[in-house]
């Protein structure tokens, strides 16, 4: 399932612990510091960080994970190259500006505005936002009623959490559809960066931003050919099945697991409860390890013909629910999938599941990062087996987001 050619890079994943090869990222910066108490709820995070710290945890991740062999990759500095690209500055900026508040007149002056920057400006301002009072040459009635601080562009702070808006999936990668207002160009982004950039030359786009809404936090990798897929508060269970069209179709996956959370925001994500630190192990909520099902998707008939194209699939089979655990071992083929069990108390455990205690990011079998501050989790981990690599976060945290959520794997070894 992974494409790979004597003169390109490796690029695709069929699990979450295979060997970490190349990973993308994206490290915070002004966008971070465009926050304030009263528009950081409206932008998703949970407080106002302290922006040199969250950098200098950010870079820490980052080397911690090159000094383990893993390609970093940055999202700002790829964006910046394929803004030299016409094609892809033209779909960027339009972008940008395809905004209902900012009317007719001000989209055209904040299209000269940023037509006439440089690539690295323009990535710059695509990411960090543009506020009225940077506007050069603005004009229209929304540009003369805006306050100063007004933002034209809005700032991208959640760009940081670079697995939310693409995931891969065998040799092909899912350009997410993200729920919130707050997060839909983000996706933009992320998909003219595979789409123009040349090292992402020739990739398939399993998904795109104007389908269902589908969260790439929500999609594990269980094991070769099995998906599991989180619905609740980012993604919808027609995001769901779409995405489970279109792997059949595609021949990325035999089984995707269903699994429905609770809508709200301390388990916006799958992978806020769980992630998988092993080829048969998971860290998960103990709050929710008894008592999440899961629905069995699978192609119609098994049939051995399925059509390249996702919209003929017209039935899908599905079975459940099923505990989840149980479901889950079904269709990996093993006999049954380990938890790893923190036997945290209530109170403990609420606290970490909040902090990312179970949002980590495997870089081999039984090798994972995690946030220090989750000392009890960490160390049930470490006494199951698990090689734990501990990073700061008290101020990458705060857009409630862990070692996982930051990170996009572009390549991953096989099993």
């Amino acid at each position: 399932m992974i494409a790979s050619s004597p003169d390109a890079p490796l690029m695709g994943a069929s699990s979450e612990v295979g060997r970490l090869c190349t990973v993308l990222l994206h490290r915070p910066g002004p966008e971070l510091r465009r926050l304030t108490p009263r528009n950081n709820d409206q932008l998703l995070f949970d407080g106002v960080p302290w922006v040199d710290r969250a950098q200098e945890e950010h870079d820490a991740f980052a080397q911690a994970l090159a000094d383990r062999g893993v390609e970093v990759l940055h999202l700002d500095r790829l964006l910046a190259e394929v803004l030299s690209f016409p094609s892809a500055r033209a779909e960027l900026i339009a972008a940008a500006v395809d905004d209902p508040r900012l009317g007719a007149t001000l989209q055209r002056s904040t299209t000269t505005h940023l037509s006439g920057m440089d690539p690295e400006q323009l990535a710059g301002t695509l990411i960090a936002g543009l506020a009225h009072d940077e506007l050069r040459g603005g004009r229209g009635l929304a540009y003369e009623v805006m306050e100063r601080g007004d933002f034209v562009v809005p700032p991208l702070p959640n760009l940081l959490f670079t697995r939310d808006s693409s995931v891969w999936v065998g040799d092909q990668v899912a350009v997410t559809s993200l729920a919130m207002p707050a997060r839909h160009r983000e996706s933009t982004i992320t998909a003219a960066v595979y789409a123009h950039h040349p090292r992402f030359a020739g990739v398939n786009q399993l998904y795109g931003a104007h389908l269902e809404h589908l969260e790439g936090g929500d999609v594990l990798l269980l094991a070769e050919g099995v998906v599991a897929v989180g619905v609740g508060e980012r993604t919808t269970p027609g995001g769901a099945e779409r995405l489970a069209r279109r792997l059949f179709a595609r021949r990325l996956a035999h089984t995707v697991l269903v699994v429905p959370i609770a809508q709200q925001r301390a388990t916006m994500h799958l992978d806020t409860i769980a992630t998988m630190v092993d080829v048969d192990a998971m860290v998960m909520y103990p709050a929710v390890a008894d008592s999440l099902v899961a629905w069995t998707v699978t192609a119609p008939d098994g049939s051995p013909d399925l059509p390249a194209d996702d919209a003929d699939v017209t039935e899908l089979a599905v079975a459940g629910p099923q505990p989840f655990l149980t479901a889950a071992a079904s269709a990996m083929g093993i006999d049954r999938l380990r938890v790893i069990d923190t036997g945290l108390d209530p109170v403990t455990a609420e606290r970490e599941q909040w902090d990312d205690g179970n949002n980590t990011l495997a870089l081999a079998p039984r090798l994972a990062v995690a946030y220090e501050r989750n000392t009890v989790t960490n160390a049930a981990l470490e006494a199951a087996g698990i090689e734990v690599v501990r990073i700061a976060g008290s101020e990458l945290g705060s857009g409630r987001g862990g070692p996982r959520c930051m990170s996009c794997p572009v390549a991953r070894d096989p099993l």
